[in-house]
């Protein structure tokens, strides 16, 4: 949930991308709104949904699998970025790409090329890109300007100094560098068979690092500081691991663009955060659904062509993020809410078996008689704790659906012979971890009731047993203190 509202950012992000990459790229010109070409919107027909669904086509295929195996590697590179809470590093690290593009093409264009050859462009963005990380670390490392503010200041300086060398080298006489603003807002479609090619060497370098260094990352995510005290050489695997996304982020650009290829890192493995608490899951989920984000994304944008497939793709993850999010076995709201109400519930038909039981207690002992299940009056009940009357006979109805009341007739109220059972059982508990605060934690008597009421909910059965042991108490013991101390607890 803390990364929310960087999901939020990116799904702006990403609504920003469309209208500018509409602005840049695949939006129809001055001419074609003028009429000079068809503007009118089309749903394709399911012949043509057919003809995408099968991949037909060739540039289609090339398309849906490029960028399948893109949302592979990023999903599960991605993974680790996020849990190593390093999600801004991958966008202060795109974003640096950028001065490297221009800066590769002014290069090419001086020595006599075209200045647009791909590996050439994509070198120069790798390499700026890892000053960028590398000026991150350094000042992280030299200073005590924290994570955050460090990769912010990387990502505005050198996506502002990318724009600049973006226009000086438009300005350049006798080249074209008309294109390059597609490494910014993404160009799906421009896609040729060296860009497969070279994602699927980048995705099998990905799933072969992430493999063999799996243990090292999984201790870099989660306990640095255990392995630099085990001699493991931390700082190293740091790097391999920003190598590793590096590589994504670079062969990502064409597909993405540098905006939005962050999302394209972080929404899948933030997606299947929701669904799994092991790591392993959780990587191949990652990667499942970054490869399905990528392979609908680029379907629905072959099939609406007026949609650029990059911002296509990051709306598809964040479907699927929040589908996640909702309907998530792991850590999902819906699953949360559900276990809120169900402990809710649960608190409140304890509190009102325990109120019922003392009230029983004390009826039996100013008749100097053993405990035993007698009726209890409802106003005395009431102010037991502070319920109002409404919340009273609400906790009444449901006891007595769950079979714990017997009767109830408005004046007094009787347990079952199981709720009474249920009532011995909850007051025995809760006096045994009072007793226990009491000896081993040295609370005061007068204050243990409310600690032991804010945890005595969530004992299990092995915990209670062991509470008997260490107590050596079988039965429900005398209260450790004036029952009518719990009067205000609600």
């Amino acid at each position: 949930m803390k990364r929310l509202p960087l999901i939020l950012t990116t799904v702006v992000l990403t609504l920003a991308g469309t209208g500018m990459a509409g602005a840049h790229g695949d939006s129809p010109s001055p001419a074609r709104s003028a009429g000079l070409y068809n503007t009118q919107f089309a749903w394709p027909s399911m012949e043509d949904i057919f003809r995408v669904a099968t991949l037909q086509d060739y540039n289609t295929r090339l398309v849906v699998l490029t960028t399948f195996i893109l949302g592979l590697a990023s999903g599960l590179i991605g993974s680790f970025l996020l849990l190593r809470k390093r999600s801004l590093m991958g966008d202060a690290l795109s974003h640096a790409c950028l001065p490297g593009i221009g800066l590769a093409f002014i290069i090419m264009v001086a020595a006599g090329e075209t200045g647009k050859y791909l590996p050439g462009l994509l070198a120069g963005a790798a390499i700026t890109g890892v000053a960028g990380v590398g000026l991150v670390m350094a000042v992280r490392n030299t200073s005590r300007i924290k994570d955050d503010t460090a990769m912010s200041l990387v990502l505005s300086v050198f996506f502002g100094g990318g724009i600049s060398i973006l226009a000086m080298a438009q300005d350049m006489p006798g080249a074209s560098a008309a294109g390059l603003e597609y490494f910014i807002y993404g160009k799906t479609a421009s896609m040729v068979m060296q860009d497969f090619w070279l994602l699927t060497g980048v995705a099998g370098l990905v799933l072969l690092g992430s493999l063999l260094l799996m243990k090292e990352f999984t201790l870099l995510c989660f306990d640095e500081g255990y392995g630099k005290s085990l001699g493991w050489p931390v700082h190293t695997l740091d790097l391999v691991m920003l190598a590793l996304v590096t590589l994504v982020t670079v062969v990502g650009l064409q597909a993405v663009g540098l905006i939005l290829i962050i999302a394209f890192l972080i929404t899948p493995a933030a997606a299947a955060r929701f669904w799994t608490e092991n790591l392993k899951k959780m990587l191949l989920l990652a990667a499942v659904i970054g490869a399905l984000s990528g392979w609908l994304g680029a379907a629905v944008s072959a099939l609406l062509p007026r949609l650029p497939a990059g911002a296509v793709i990051v709306l598809t993850a964040a479907s699927l993020f929040l589908l996640s999010m909702i309907f998530g076995s792991a850590r999902g709201v819906l699953k949360r809410a559900l276990g809120h109400a169900r402990l809710k519930r649960k608190v409140g038909r304890q509190h009102l078996l325990r109120a019922v039981y003392e009230i029983q207690e004390a009826h039996c002992e100013n008749e100097s008689q053993a405990p035993a299940n007698v009726p209890v009056p409802f106003d005395e009940l009431s102010r037991k704790r502070s319920w109002t009357l409404k919340q009273l006979r609400k906790l009444i109805q449901r006891a007595g659906r769950e079979d714990h009341i017997e009767s109830f007739d408005g004046e007094t109220l009787s347990l079952s012979e199981s709720g009474y059972g249920e009532a011995a059982r909850i007051t025995r508990n809760h006096r045994l971890w009072e007793i226990f605060l009491i000896t081993h934690a040295d609370i005061a008597a007068s204050h243990v009731d409310r600690d032991a009421d804010s945890v005595e909910h969530v004992l299990s059965p092995d915990m209670v047993r062991e509470l008997e042991q260490k107590l050596d108490m079988r039965t429900v013991p005398a209260s450790p203190h004036p029952l009518n101390q719990g009067e205000s607890l609600s």
